[in-house]
């Protein structure tokens, strides 16, 4: 009686695990819809991991963007300043010109030393930045900016020369936008996240529902089982008796 047969450990084995299907014979169909659907959650998740990446990637822009954007603020307030021509000398527009080229200096450092794992998000060298965000590798191109001097029309400000404020409000208007641009991708990651999330739940459901042991099944089958070897063993204990019976009969 203590013995325990293969259906009964096969039971066992699935109580144990929790899974149902512990071999192909368990369920050829069963188990290779499993397989697939268990890659397909695999590729959902790296996807969700990327587009998390990509939120990261979009933050350091937008803050480099949000630095560069203050400097921007500065440099118009003493161009206003200098436009005052009445109260300024040369040397005066001379001093505000310094501090500016500082403020020009600082957008520069900002836009060629922003870097999210070493790769450059503000100079303009990496226009297109693919975050393989969907479970297949598929996913969309982040578009974080050029912030350089010259691609904001600022390299050669000068308030000791003839300038323009609208030079400066023109600039300000493409970090804007281009902060705008970066909230928007970011706001279309969430969405990608919220929905690789939910997809990988509802196929993991679905896996368990196909795979899963049905545990009050299988511990009713076991129970089962074991009423049956008692039963067999006893009907054999029972055929022994007769027998012996039997045979003390014939001797007497």
């Amino acid at each position: 009686m203590s013995n325990i047969s293969g259906i009964e450990k096969d039971y066992y084995s699935q109580v144990a695990s929790g899974s149902r299907i512990q071999k192909a014979a368990d369920g050829a169909a069963e188990l290779a819809i499993i397989q697939k659907e268990e890659s397909q959650v695999r590729g959902y998740e790296v996807g969700t991991r990327n587009a998390e990446d990509g939120k990261s990637l979009l933050n350091v822009s937008d803050a480099g963007m949000s630095a560069i954007g203050d400097n921007l603020s500065r440099m118009r307030e003493l161009a206003v300043k200098a436009s005052s021509s009445a109260l300024l000398s040369d040397s005066d527009r001379k001093m505000i010109q310094d501090e500016i080229e500082q403020l020009k200096q600082g957008i520069s450092d900002i836009a060629e030393n922003t870097q999210f794992n070493t790769k450059n998000l503000l100079d303009g060298s990496n226009p297109d930045i693919h975050i393989a965000s969907g479970s297949d590798g598929s996913g969309m191109n982040l578009s974080v900016g050029d912030a350089t001097l010259e691609a904001l029309g600022i390299a050669d400000f000068d308030v000791t020369k003839d300038f323009s404020i609208d030079t400066l409000d023109q600039a300000m208007k493409k970090v804007s936008y281009g902060r705008s641009s970066i909230g928007a991708q970011s706001n279309s990651l969430d969405y990608t996240i919220g929905y690789n999330t939910h997809t990988a739940y509802n196929l993991t459901a679905t896996m368990s529902r196909l795979g899963d042991t049905d545990i009050e099944k299988a511990v009713s089958e076991i129970k089962k089982n074991q009423t049956l070897q008692t039963y067999r063993f006893m009907m054999q204990k029972k055929q022994q008796e007769n027998e012996q019976r039997k045979l003390s009969i014939f001797y007497m």
